[in-house]
């Protein structure tokens, strides 16, 4: 059974969010950000694709992004999790404000699901590309320990600040970084490079590369199916 539900920011979140449950009474929560340009919606279908009937009823939440100007499409008005303000990667290009603002709306969703009987250790933070981006800052950065964070075709933004700002709570959370050898997006060595950097500070970070663009491709979602099951107990 899965039930669906759109949440409006009237209903005690900071964002918008669509709600897909598997079960009545969930016992695991999913917190699933949509990458730049895209909504919600974009990673809705994802729970029909993946083979989860075996696990604990899982709640799926899958958040609006604000409107924010974005730099590098012109000031174009998108939703984002922060703005972008250069193409190079060479240099910082994710807006710090943007970021942390971003952060602590998720860790808004976060508390809600607290209040709702899902504890953060049954709590997973995943997402896309720039929603990718903000699952990593945000999980290395939460206060207790969350069950996993899953991060594709993305990188680690502000990563000169994560040794002073990590909490340990979370160093021995299991991290799913997947990234596609053909993405012009964010480039393949970009997230390479993030993944390595984690694994030397310790994180407990499995690598998975595809030859594929900036999508998730099917052996990918075999993949997350996996880790799924083995985050949430249940067998494959």
């Amino acid at each position: 059974m899965t039930e669906r539900e759109s949440l409006s920011a009237n209903d005690g979140l900071l964002l918008p969010a669509i709600r897909v449950e598997t079960a009545k009474s969930p016992e695991w929560s999913v917190v699933w950000l949509h990458g730049l340009g895209a909504d919600g919606h974009d990673f809705e279908p994802i729970v029909n694709e993946l083979d989860i009937d075996s696990l604990p009823g899982i709640r799926f939440i899958f958040p609006h992004a604000p409107m924010r100007p974005v730099t590098i499409n012109g000031g174009f008005v998108m939703r984002a999790w922060y703005d972008i303000t250069s193409p190079d990667f060479s240099q910082r290009r994710e807006d710090e404000r943007g970021v942390r603002e971003s952060a602590g709306q998720i860790e808004a969703l976060i508390a809600r699901e607290n209040a709702l009987g899902i504890a953060d250790d049954h709590i997973v933070l995943a997402g896309f590309s720039q929603g990718g981006a903000i699952a990593l800052h945000t999980g290395l950065r939460h206060t207790q320990r969350l069950a996993g964070v899953l991060a594709l075709s993305t990188y680690l933004p502000l990563d000169d600040t994560l040794t002073a700002e990590a909490n340990t709570a979370n160093r021995d959370v299991p991290i799913f970084m997947a990234h596609g050898h053909g993405d012009t997006v964010i480039p393949y060595e970009m997230g390479l490079r993030s993944s390595e950097l984690l694994k030397t500070q310790g994180y407990p970070l499995t690598w998975h590369p595809y030859f594929a663009e900036h999508t998730v491709c099917m052996e990918e979602l075999r993949d997350i199916e996996t880790w799924l099951h083995e985050i949430l107990g249940g067998t494959t």
